[in-house]
């Protein structure tokens, strides 16, 4: 700090604040590298040789910390980046089987590694170390497929590293990333199928910018088959490829063990043999030190492990299918599930809804603490509204300091009464006196109303202000010039305005700093123009803007004050920082509260705009009079309510109606009612129970699929093959309109040998089809049930013609409702001789496969004490009964049963 002092030092220095590294005068005349953080990243310093000619030995990577990979996106396609290897190694891949310059490379987006058989991404030249040869200087160029891209690389922040296990441990996958824009690391490990379905799920949810692999990964003519899939399902995202060595498991424990905030030091027993993400961790923490010119400080990262276990599997193919975070005719509609309970006010609040939703919970007892959460919130208005207010004054992490000069100190009071063991624990979390500590050197530093706030002039005059005064003399001196220099050019241009008579006024932009404006008319200026003294002169309409040669100079005299006064203010902070780091991990648990109270409010906050009830959570799938979210919000009336009841006896459902008839909108309804339950939220229904889903598999037929190509064909295929290999007892299933993409036989066919296979399973089971003969199956199988979608016959007013009213309510049984396609026909132009005869032999073969597939007297009983026994089961496991209660609902089941099973007399008919 006390070499700063001066215009003159901090002029010499001004360049740290514009990024090129901030030095002050040391010891001897020698220049000292002041640390430069930008949330939690320690920046590492440039020596004064590396920035000119051949660097000798290796070279840190060029750039300011707060130039990072998003904003080096921003800037342009390429950016130069020195290489980072200690023996003058590239960090990036070896040469090996690649196209290159002695001197640069081309990092390349994913459709271009297609367009090259799969050639390697982002390689560059391995120097050899020895003495005497230089280490080579990359260019990489980030190449984007289409202004979405662009659009998507400005938002997303978040940079993974993905590495798979090789030989016996292929499939078993380590995953790490980091969001630049917040100091957390998150790891993950598992292991995976072929299809490799967790890891493009994770990757979803994150939104990477930029994802980075192994070279040996994506090496020519043998690619991986996880490179291939993610390469495919990310088009629009960087890809690079390091050198495989630097996914190093024991440097990547070091790495945490160095920078692992001692509060989550628990991290290192969950991790310590996780070798994968380890190894991913080490790779993401090297490459973001390359790209960013930065290191994180020491015990300043938050790192948690995050496992596949703990929460729902919900396939990409499902997420789409059920558009839960995006609508599939327009992405920017909000017609999702995330539009439906996005209420949050912060964007923490909303990123965690968002990944909830992709990633649902599996824990009964956590979900019912957030539900008690809700359900205080709902109950207790003065609750409800206080949080509200105190959440929608948090800001993201780019605002931060803003954030912290502006936590009012009785926020806390929002939840000193609340009942809920989770908003206690809030309440005493919130109470850490480290937020007192850290609020009290903020305070006295910063000042009061120092705030985020909009205009390039008001953010400038925030910036120059921050600091209080008399925390550093010199800093006042160069504020004090500044003021004067602003006021002198305010009064410069009022006395150019009476000089010349003309309604003259002080304007400010970034591109052009202080400049006149003056709104007249043409004719109203003397020969229709300014005076010669004023120059660079623009006119739209009646507003002109100009400046004069003194108020050029002015305005550089002010930048020159400002640079002064930017780079002091800019060494206070650093020392204010250094001073908080010791304390500040308790802010990682303020960011988690925060976003997690936000997506609760959010929650309740859905609640009150329609009638959504408490899920509960038992053996059985039983949902009274729901309805479809997503539409209730599209549509200008309450969508048709319909029940669901699905138990282990009964756990395959398979339901017809004709086209139109409402069953893809009641089997998404379904899914995401369940999604809803099992995220802690209120659900659409007059009463509701769900069992955990570990996974949730969807199979929605789309327009596309009635046409019969092998195209769609071999998508249905894939699809269920993906759900007959990963479902389990647990899974929730979901399939709709199977076998549409082929012939009837051999759709009838696929179909049955599915169910059947699903059948051995207890996984629940919701199964639509036009396939009526599918609904004998229930004769085989006692836990298949058969519902329908009712509809109406409405003769026209002439008479003559018959059409079809939707009711859209589910019944029990299949359809009645056969043959649409002589319905279509009837109402055509076909002659009335043919359509007779397609009714006749329809007919005739209807009677057959009846006949064949009639039920056994024997098969009904059985079917009939199935049923019973599930049932008396179920009574057994959930029943909140009383005895009378109890007795008559028995009474029910009996008689159920006695009129199901068949009379003796009924059987000598049937025989």
């Amino acid at each position: 700090m006390a070499g700063a002092g001066g215009r003159a030092a901090a002029s010499a220095a001004s360049e740290s604040y514009t990024g090129r590294g901030s030095s002050t005068p040391g010891v001897g005349g020698r220049t000292e590298h002041t640390p430069r953080y930008t949330l939690g990243l320690l920046q590492t310093p440039h020596s004064s040789e590396s920035t000119g000619g051949a660097s000798s030995g290796a070279a840190r990577p060029g750039g300011s910390s707060g130039e990072g990979l998003a904003a080096r996106r921003a800037a342009g396609n390429s950016a130069v980046k020195p290489s980072v290897s200690e023996r003058g190694e590239s960090y990036f891949g070896d040469k090996s089987s690649c196209v290159e310059n002695a001197n640069t490379l081309n990092l390349t987006s994913s459709s271009s590694v297609r367009g090259l058989n799969s050639a390697c991404i982002g390689k560059t030249p391995l120097s050899s170390g020895r003495s005497g040869c230089r280490s080579h200087t990359p260019l990489m160029g980030y190449s984007v497929t289409s202004s979405s891209a662009v659009s998507a690389h400005t938002v997303a922040s978040v940079i993974v590293a993905v590495v798979e296990g090789r030989g016996l441990a292929r499939g078993e996958v380590g995953m790490a990333s980091i969001d630049l824009k917040n100091p957390e690391m998150i790891l993950s490990q598992f292991a995976d199928n072929t299809t490799y379905a967790k890891v493009i799920t994770k990757l979803k949810i994150l939104t990477p910018l930029e994802i980075i692999m192994s070279n040996t990964a994506c090496d020519a003519g043998n690619t991986t088959n996880l490179f291939s899939l993610i390469t495919e399902h990310f088009k629009n995202v960087t890809f690079t490829t390091v050198q495989r060595k630097y996914f190093n498991e024991t440097k990547g424990l070091e790495y945490i063990e160095q920078l692992c905030a001692s509060e989550f030091s628990t991290i290192f027993m969950e991790v310590q043999s996780k070798y994968y993400c380890l190894a991913a961790a080490a790779a993401l923490l090297k490459y973001v030190e390359f790209i960013q010119n930065a290191v994180y400080a020491p015990k300043s990262l938050k790192v948690r492990f995050q496992g596949s276990e703990k929460t729902a599997m919900i396939d990409s193919s499902s997420a789409q299918n059920l558009e839960l975070v995006i609508n599939n005719r327009d992405s920017r509609n909000g017609h999702t599930l995330l539009g439906v309970l996005n209420y949050t006010k912060t964007p923490g609040g909303s990123r965690r809804l968002r990944s909830n939703i992709l990633e649902p919970l599996v824990d009964a007892e956590t979900i019912n603490t957030r539900l008690d959460c809700v359900q205080e919130l709902l109950q207790d208005e003065e609750l409800f509204f206080g949080l509200q207010g105190v959440i929608s004054k948090f800001l993201d992490t780019e605002q931060l300091l803003s954030v912290l000069v502006q936590i009012p100190k009785q926020d806390t009071a929002a939840l000193r009464s609340c009942n809920t063991q989770l908003l206690k624990a809030y309440y005493n979390s919130l109470e850490d006196t480290r937020f007192g500590i850290i609020l009290e050197k903020i305070t006295s530093v910063i000042n009061d109303d120092t705030r985020y706030t909009k205009g390039c002039l008001s953010m400038r005059t925030q910036k120059c202000y921050a600091v209080k005064p008399n925390i550093n003399e010199f800093l006042d001196i160069a504020r004090r010039t500044y003021t004067e220099i602003v006021d002198d050019i305010a009064g410069m241009i009022t006395q150019l305005a009476e000089k010349y008579s003309l309604p003259m006024k002080t304007s400010f932009s970034s591109a052009r700093g202080f400049f006149i404006q003056m709104n007249a008319d043409c004719s109203t200026l003397p020969n229709g123009q300014l005076p010669s003294e004023f120059t660079k002169i623009t006119k739209m309409k009646n507003t002109y803007s100009f400046t004069s040669a003194d108020l050029i100079k002015m305005n550089e005299r002010c930048q020159e004050s400002l640079r002064e006064i930017y780079h002091m203010t800019y060494l206070i902070v650093c020392k204010l920082l250094n001073e908080i780091y010791e304390h500040i991990h308790c802010l990682y648990k303020l960011s988690d509260i925060v976003s997690m109270l936000d997506m609760l409010l959010s929650f309740a906050h859905a609640c009150t705009l329609s009638d959504y009830v408490r899920p509960e959570f038992t053996d059985t799938l039983a949902i009274k009079q729901g309805w479809h979210p997503i539409l209730e919000k599209i549509a200008m009336e309450k969508p048709v309510s319909n029940n669901t009841y699905l138990t282990e006896g009964n756990n395959f459902v398979i339901i017809t109606g004709p086209n139109m008839s409402g069953k893809s909108t009641y089997l998404k309804q379904i899914a995401l009612c369940q999604i809803m339950a099992q995220i802690g939220s209120y659900v659409p229904a007059e009463y509701c129970s769900f069992r955990i889903a570990e996974q949730i598999f969807t199979r929605i037929g789309m327009d596309d699929d009635i046409e019969t190509n092998a195209s769609t064909f071999m998508k249905e295929m894939k699809e269920i093959t993906y759900i007959i290999q990963n479902a389990n007892d647990k899974s929730l299933i979901i399939i709709d309109e199977l076998g549409r993409g082929t012939s009837a036989e051999e759709g009838i066919g696929i179909c049955y040998a599915a169910c059947e296979y699903l059948l051995n399973l207890k996984a629940f089971t919701l199964f639509a089809t036009h396939f009526l003969e599918l609904c004998h199956i229930d004769a085989l199988y006692p836990n298949v049930e058969n519902y329908h979608f009712e509809v109406q016959h409405v003769r026209s007013s002439a008479g003559n013609k018959e059409k079809i009213a939707y009711t859209y309510t589910l019944s029990k049984g299949y359809t009645e409702e056969k043959n649409y396609g002589l319905k279509a026909a009837e109402v055509s132009s076909l002659p009335s001789s043919i359509i007779l005869d397609a009714k006749e032999i329809t007919s005739h073969i209807a009677q057959q496969i009846l006949h064949r597939q009639k039920s056994t007297p024997e098969m009904m009983k059985q079917r009939a004490a199935y049923q019973l026994a599930m049932r008396l089961v179920q009574t057994a496991r959930n029943s909140r009964l009383d005895p009378d209660s109890l007795r008559v609902y028995l009474k029910a089941l009996k008689k159920k049963y006695e009129a199901s099973c068949p009379t003796p007399r009924e059987n000598d008919e049937q025989q």
